[in-house]
């Protein structure tokens, strides 16, 4: 079931979009075929710049995590055959150094529907009862509707589609890749030595995901993966990992 079909998300929906369409034709001026596609960047950088807040709560609950890391595995070790124990002494050391277990978590719920209505704008081929203006809009030729699999699996890719919709998955799956290599994260070294992997598999899930969302969703995933990045490293050298 589709939650847009719900009048007052609808209605967001609907507003959603015609602000991302008056923003194109205020950009078009500027930069012509390519406003559409700008205008869902400048949404993005705006959107992440609302969220600053978000990635600074995220960063110092991370040095939290890794600071208290001992303690916890500690604790972990001392009352492993008594849960419920183990469960108080773990939220008494939280409440001791005033930090929430949640910390890190919370601000990504805060964000969710942000990111859910445009995501939800960018998927959506109807609006209102009407089509998605939006997607109508191409960069470079092409449509801003239009997937990697979705070319694929009904014949229309092309060399513009495998270019440009190709290069955001390649950008998005580097963007990846740095972030593993230059923000590792601190793992417990009594986890399982399949549990480095995973984290680092994770990374590329974005790039995944890019493969089979329409292209206006790829440029916002390729714009918040690069922002994400140069924000974490910012933020981690003003909240740095205990050594």
């Amino acid at each position: 079931m589709d939650l847009f079909a719900f009048p007052p998300l609808a209605l967001l929906l609907d507003l959603t979009t015609r602000a991302l369409l008056a923003l194109t034709a205020f950009l078009t001026p500027l930069t012509g075929g390519a406003a559409a596609a700008l205008a869902v960047v400048v949404v993005t950088i705006v959107v992440r710049l609302i969220l600053i807040p978000v990635g600074v709560s995220q960063a110092r609950a991370e040095q939290t995590r890794a600071r208290l890391a001992p303690r916890l595995r500690a604790l972990q070790q001392r009352w492993r055959s008594n849960p419920e124990r183990l469960q108080r002494e773990t939220l008494q050391l939280y409440r001791d150094e005033g930090a929430s277990p949640l910390a890190g978590s919370l601000p990504l719920l805060a964000q969710a529907p942000v990111v859910g209505l445009l995501y939800a704008v960018f998927l959506h081929p109807t609006v209102g009862g009407q089509p998605n203006a939006l997607l109508a809009h191409d960069l470079l030729g092409v449509p801003l509707g239009r997937s990697l699999t979705t070319a694929l699996s009904t014949g229309t890719m092309d060399a513009a589609t495998l270019t440009v919709l190709g290069g955001l998955v390649l950008v998005i799956a580097g963007v990846g890749e740095l972030t593993r290599r230059l923000l590792k994260p601190a793992l417990d070294p009594a986890a399982p030595a399949w549990t480095s992997a995973m984290v680092g598999a994770l990374q590329f899930s974005t790039a995944v995901i890019a493969l089979f969302v329409p292209l206006a969703a790829a440029l916002y995933l390729a714009v918040t993966t690069i922002w994400t990045l140069a924000q974490r490293l910012i933020l981690r050298r003003r909240y740095p990992l205990p050594r």
